[in-house]
């Protein structure tokens, strides 16, 4: 077995507690760093944060005016108020609702051309409902006059070709109706 001293292991556990040595053997009882900042005191014991005692020694007790911040010392705003400088918003009119659902109306009656073009008819209502929609916003000054004036454009093309449509079916069904039969021709 190896002796522990050799070893560089000991029971003793004091060794543990001595500051390691330079790796050349070395240590200097005098080390002073390089650079040490004249304003700079050592920090003693740390202290638990205790609401309501006075401060330490060697933090600022100078209290700030109210309304004042206390790094810059410019004054501050109550809160919810922007600092001075900045533009205020105000929230604009609301949008009125009719004139969101004739826009809607009227592009799902432009959809429904698709359908024969007879889901055109759906575009009448929703101009209809873009010209109520126009005049509760001059009324009201509400927001949403071109979702308005959207719905009673769309609305109105929608259901002109839809009446065109509905035109040129009948004209096809007169037309197919006068067409001589081939069963009329008797064998």
């Amino acid at each position: 077995m190896t002796d522990p001293q050799q070893s560089g292991y000991s029971s003793d556990p004091s060794w543990q507690a001595q500051p390691p040595a330079h790796p050349g053997g070395y240590q200097d009882p005098g080390y002073q760093p390089m650079y040490q900042d004249p304003t700079v005191q050592a920090a003693g014991p740390a202290q638990p944060y205790q609401p309501g005692y006075p401060a330490d020694a060697g933090y600022p007790t100078q209290a700030y005016p109210a309304g004042t911040d206390p790094i810059s010392g410019q004054p501050v705003m109550a809160p919810g108020y922007p600092p001075a400088g900045y533009p205020v918003v105000t929230p604009g009119p609301s949008t009125n609702g009719l004139s969101i659902a004739a826009m809607v109306v009227a592009i799902v009656g432009a959809l429904g051309l698709c359908g024969y073009g007879l889901g055109g008819y759906l575009g009448a209502v929703g101009a209809i409902m873009g010209h109520v929609a126009s005049k509760q916003i001059r009324e009201r000054g509400e927001g949403g006059a071109g979702f308005a004036k959207a719905g009673i454009i769309v609305g109105w093309i929608s259901t002109a070709i839809a009446v065109l449509a509905t035109i040129a079916i009948v004209i096809f069904f007169v037309w197919l109706a006068n067409q001589p039969s081939s069963y009329d021709s008797g064998y």
